[in-house]
């Protein structure tokens, strides 16, 4: 296997198709948008990352991204879909992206080809809607080609674990179909990669990793609403807890949980065991507490003012950060998005700022966010904020409340210097 066409350049599939070029594959990557065709082939980066940015500059001519299915897919001995799955507005799953993938990989399928699917999607959906539709080509699976799901493990901005580090799992509709994924991952990433037995281990996987997560977080942010009333520091009491050796792992707390996994998997896991029967009480209540602290920080702006003898109303807000992530530019799923509204809704003036996404800020710059300010809310915690916004600066520019939604900041030092301080549970 040596030609490959990743479908979807986004945050998966462009890291994915960066990497098969420099392990020497001739690469295709198909996408929908012009835009991302133009830049890929000029050697830019669509995503703002530096080490991404360096790959797709040195794998400029070597990885040829177009919108023409039949191109992309015509000489491909493996094909990987890395298409958005995310949910609709009532929280369903939506698979029409990886739908329209299969349709365009059915038209162009051979005998002998291996197709993987890497996009998140909840257990049954290869062998229930990508396998039916690659059969309509009149081949089959498991004889005339080969199918498998490797769920992605991609995380934005992360330095430490890049993609050739992280051990990958796999499943198959068949046995042969699980080896050549795996022989397939194996020329490609340095971790260990695991065979699974069943298809729907492999989507099943996924979804509880990040399930997992969005679980945890939910606990900890429940943690924080309760210490808030109890006078407790829950950041304090989380590193105090992460001294056990065994037996714990620290979460936490937040304005919410953003990206594209913690947010919207659970969705997929609660949708696909109510077609069953089961109901997934535990998975929704995590959900729900995790969307409530968009409220909360909308809550904790009020008191914080309030204390001050100032309203929400008219207040004049520098509302930094919009990005779900510190120092990357992806804002899917972000909770500043829904915070936003819930402020404007309540009447604040808001001045946005985020150094990653001009398109959204609505100032130029920190400075200008800052001047006449009431109060700052950071709901990103990105370094340019972490390094500006000492407590001598803040108290310079007359600012009376400063609301930390990642508890980053030193509370007590803003505290000496007379700044009404506040943090998400401490």
């Amino acid at each position: 296997m040596k030609k490959a066409c990743v479908i979807g350049l986004g945050y998966v599939g462009l890291p994915l198709a960066c990497l098969l070029a420099r392990k020497g594959f001739e690469v295709s990557g198909l996408e929908v948008s012009d835009e991302i065709v133009e830049k890929t082939n000029a050697g830019i980066s669509h995503i703002e990352d530096e080490f991404l940015a360096k790959e797709v500059r040195e794998v400029k001519g070597k990885l040829k991204a177009t919108t023409n299915a039949a191109e992309a897919l015509k000489n491909a001995d493996v094909v990987a879909v890395c298409v958005p799955t995310p949910v609709d507005k009532q929280f369903l799953p939506d698979l029409e992206a990886l739908k329209s993938a299969c349709v365009s990989i059915a038209e162009n399928l051979r005998k002998g080809m291996l197709v993987i699917i890497e996009s998140t999607i909840y257990p049954g959906t290869t062998e229930e809607i990508a396998q039916p539709i690659l059969e309509k080509s009149g081949l089959k699976a498991g004889v005339d080609f080969f199918l498998a799901h490797c769920p992605e493990r991609i995380d934005p901005g992360n330095r430490k674990w890049r993609l050739p580090q992280i051990p990958r799992v796999v499943g198959g509709v068949n046995k042969e179909s699980v080896r050549l994924a795996g022989i397939f991952y194996g020329q490609i990433i340095d971790a260990p990669i695991k065979e699974l037995r069943s298809v729907r281990s492999a989507e099943a996987a996924k979804i509880v990793e990040n399930t997992f997560r969005d679980i945890n977080i939910a606990f900890v942010n429940e943690l924080a609403k309760s210490f808030d009333v109890l006078n407790i520091d829950v950041k304090e009491v989380i590193e105090a807890a992460s001294t056990k050796p065994f037996g714990f792992m620290p979460f936490y707390p937040g304005p919410g949980v953003g990206g594209h996994c913690i947010a919207v998997d659970p969705y997929y896991l609660i949708a696909k065991a109510k077609q069953s029967g089961f109901d997934h009480k535990f998975l929704r209540l995590a959900r729900e507490i995790n969307d409530s602290m968009r409220e909360y920080v909308v809550e904790l702006a009020v008191e914080g003012l309030n204390a001050l003898g100032k309203s929400l109303k008219d207040a004049k807000i520098a509302f930094l950060g919009i990005a779900y992530k510190p120092d990357v530019d992806d804002t899917r799923e972000s909770p500043a998005l829904y915070i936003i509204p819930l402020l404007r809704k309540k009447g604040a003036v808001l001045r946005i700022f985020d150094p990653h996404i001009e398109a959204l800020s609505n100032v130029e710059s920190l400075e200008a966010a800052l001047e006449g300010a009431d109060a700052i809310i950071v709901a990103t915690s990105h370094k340019e904020f972490l390094q500006a916004l000492t407590p001598e600066f803040v108290r310079k520019k007359k600012i009376g409340f400063f609301l930390d939604c990642r508890n980053a900041f030193d509370k007590v030092a803003f505290k000496k210097a007379g700044i009404a301080f506040k943090g998400i549970g401490c």
